[in-house]
């Protein structure tokens, strides 16, 4: 048999251990403090992107869909909705104007919710404004 497994070789254990994983941690926590204001894109929030948050807060929109992977899971990542739609505001606005009034028949799908011609606009440009956010390319293909 080998050696016996001793107190002091597991307190040696722990401790080296836990002095890695520490010193890990404060380099990981310097390197992301570094790179977070190069990915920050506050400066771009406009009163049309502030009032687009709203509308999505006030229609709950996150019960259903997720956007850069919070929220519900039941319909399609909206982060980067507006890549999916060709860069394109407008039709991001038809899709949703497009939903019918008591959604498809058989299932359970996205309401119409009579939204004014500015809530739209706002929302179409929140949805823009947070596909501009650098996620570090998450999610990896553009179905989200």
């Amino acid at each position: 048999m080998g050696k016996i497994f001793t107190k002091s070789m597991a307190r040696n254990i722990f401790h080296g251990s836990s002095a890695f994983f520490i010193l890990l941690f404060l380099v990981l926590t310097f390197d992301t403090s570094i790179a977070l204001p190069e990915r920050d894109h506050r400066e771009n929030i406009t009163e049309q992107v502030a009032k687009g948050k709203t509308v999505w807060e006030i229609n709950n929109c996150i019960g259903c869909h997720t956007l850069l992977g919070e929220g519900a899971y039941y319909a399609p990542e909206l982060g980067n909705v507006y890549k999916r739609f060709g860069n394109n505001k407008e039709a991001i606005k038809g899709f949703i104007k497009s939903r019918s009034k008591n959604g498809m028949p058989g299932r359970r799908s996205m309401p119409q919710f009579n939204f004014t011609e500015e809530e739209l606009d706002a929302l179409a440009e929140f949805l823009k404004w947070t596909s501009e956010i650098n996620t570090a390319n998450w999610p990896p293909n553009i179905q989200g």
